[in-house]
């Protein structure tokens, strides 16, 4: 038993020892490990850290490699807009200067043969007289110009008829309506008169006197062109018609409005003055001991039938209680005016029979198929006599016609247009195209918009748009068709103004785009409206 015991504490010591050198051995391995993935932890830290100064290092060479080839194509542009710069300014030196540099005395003494001169078509000669190339260049337009005149007789045979409108006039019965529409026209005269002898006595409110002015300025414009839609007289003569009554509605508008101005003053209690409307006149200079005195007209004496249809008849839209009158009849002046405005009317008629008619009729067939380059064609060939008929049109009605008109009422002011052919800009052009409708324009339309707070530009496309109205009411009434390419091709006026003032700033090229605008901005509203009339009135149904 004792040896048993023995031998079983032996095993159990044994087996003791067994366990503790296990874990000894196995606590060694742990800890050999351990040391080995500190090991790796700590190396692949600093690789972890050689990778971030790699690409540390790389991103500041990028950036100092970007920085250097910003500076170097910065460099770059500077040289080049430098060397740029200096190119400009060696041109500008070469063109400032003279084709050479004269030296000494420019006068050649006695026996000399040469001097130092320029060349006379050099800059620097200072040579400007052009009159002879002036008159080259007159002859070859004329002669151009004859050719096609003669071209067109040949093919198309004289078709000059003097006496076509009178027998128009007089075969027509339904050419009379505007014949009874034109002497008809006193009506509105005479209610706007009575209107205003009505306010002027206080009989009437200016209220209602105010809706009495509306109601006859709308039938004014409404009951000839009903007139005209529903009789359909000759559309020459309603185009006349519609003009004289496009006349009539300004001028009433004018009248309506001085005399209001005049009643305001009168009121005591008011705070607006009326506009200046007396101008000093030479006839109302009335001699007393040998010293003239000034004869002036004032409200309410201005109220009578000798002032209203003298204004009426006036060359002039804008009412006035005194008007400039000159002292005599210039007869000799009279009469030249007179053989211009007779010699000029019947041209524009022949030109108009010989030359338009033909190239509009023979234009039906591109237009009606829309052929293009056939358009353009007759689009070009239509705009030389169109243009030359409008020229000839101004100087017949703005100088010969209403010359002779204020020659007989001796009305002093004559300035019915102003160097519109030197015009720079489009809005210079409609300044002094027609004076006296620009004059109504600025005194009854623009500036009270601008006083009540309406900006310039507003003000602005408001003329455009009353111009427009009247342009489309005077062809599209008497064609009886409504297309309003008159009307868009006047409000087209504004922005095409803002394209020239931007882009055409040099007065020769803005000059060359008001002619060009007028040379081709014609033809293509004839042949707008004369198509679509064709179309409406002549075209056979599909």
């Amino acid at each position: 038993m004792l040896i048993e015991e023995e031998c079983s504490q032996t095993v159990k010591a044994a087996s003791a020892e067994d366990s503790n050198s296990f874990m000894d051995s196995v606590n060694h391995e742990s800890l050999r490990k351990r040391k080995t993935d500190v090991n790796k932890n700590k190396s692949s830290e600093k690789e972890t850290n050689n990778n971030h100064d790699n690409i540390k290092n790389k991103k500041e060479h990028c950036e100092s490699c970007l920085k250097e080839q910003k500076v170097t194509s910065e460099n770059h542009t500077e040289r080049r807009r430098s060397s740029l710069m200096e190119s400009i300014d060696w041109f500008k030196r070469t063109l400032s200067e003279p084709e050479f540099i004269m030296y000494g005395n420019n006068e050649k003494s006695k026996g000399e043969i040469h001097k130092h001169a320029d060349s006379l078509l050099s800059t620097a000669s200072g040579f400007t007289n052009y009159r002879g190339l002036l008159n080259l260049c007159i002859l070859l337009l004329a002669l151009a110009n004859t050719r096609l005149f003669l071209e067109n007789i040949l093919k198309y045979g004289i078709l000059i008829d003097p006496v076509k409108i009178i027998h128009l006039l007089i075969s027509e019965p339904y050419s009379w309506p505007n014949v009874i529409l034109i002497l008809g026209s006193n009506i509105f005269a005479l209610v706007a008169l009575f209107n205003e002898k009505l306010l002027a006595k206080g009989w009437l409110s200016e209220n209602t006197g105010f809706g009495i002015t509306v109601v006859n300025l709308v039938l004014c414009l409404l009951i000839p062109s009903t007139v005209i839609l529903v009789l359909h007289p000759n559309p020459i003569f309603s185009c006349i018609t519609c003009g004289m009554y496009s006349v009539m509605f300004l001028k009433l508008v004018s009248y309506f409005s001085v005399n209001r101005w005049c009643r305001l003053q009168r009121t005591e209690n008011t705070k607006i003055k009326r506009r200046k409307s007396l101008s000093v006149s030479e006839s109302m200079l009335k001699s007393e001991n040998g010293k003239p005195e000034t004869m002036l007209v004032s409200y309410p004496d201005n109220l009578n039938y000798s002032d209203l249809y003298y204004f009426l008849c006036a060359p002039t839209l804008c009412y006035e209680l005194n008007f400039p009158r000159s002292l005599r009849i210039r007869k000799r002046f009279l009469l030249k005016r007179v053989i211009e405005m007779i010699f000029l009317s019947q041209l524009i008629m022949a030109l108009v029979q010989q030359w338009i008619i033909p190239t509009v009729n023979n234009s039906m067939k591109p237009l009606s198929e829309l052929e293009f380059p056939r358009m353009v064609e007759r689009l070009l060939k239509l705009a030389v006599p169109n243009h030359i008929i409008w020229l000839i049109f101004f100087y017949c009605f703005f100088h010969s016609s209403l010359n002779v008109i204020a020659e007989i009422l001796r009305f002093g002011d004559r300035e019915f247009y102003k160097d519109w052919w030197n015009s720079e800009t489009v809005d210079k052009f409609w300044k002094t195209w027609n004076v006296p409708v620009h004059r109504w324009c600025v005194r009854h339309l623009f500036k009270p918009l601008v006083k009540r707070g309406y900006s310039k530009m507003f003000a602005s496309v408001a003329v455009f748009a009353l111009s427009a109205f009247f342009h489309e009411f005077i062809v599209s009434v008497p064609l009886r068709m409504f297309r309003v390419w008159a009307f868009s091709a006047m409000l087209g006026q504004v922005p095409f103004s803002l394209f020239v003032n931007k882009y055409c700033r040099h007065e020769k090229y803005g000059n060359m785009a008001v002619w060009l605008s007028l040379i081709l901005g014609q033809p293509i509203a004839i042949f707008a409206y004369v198509h679509d009339y064709y179309i409406i009135h002549y075209a056979a149904p599909t």
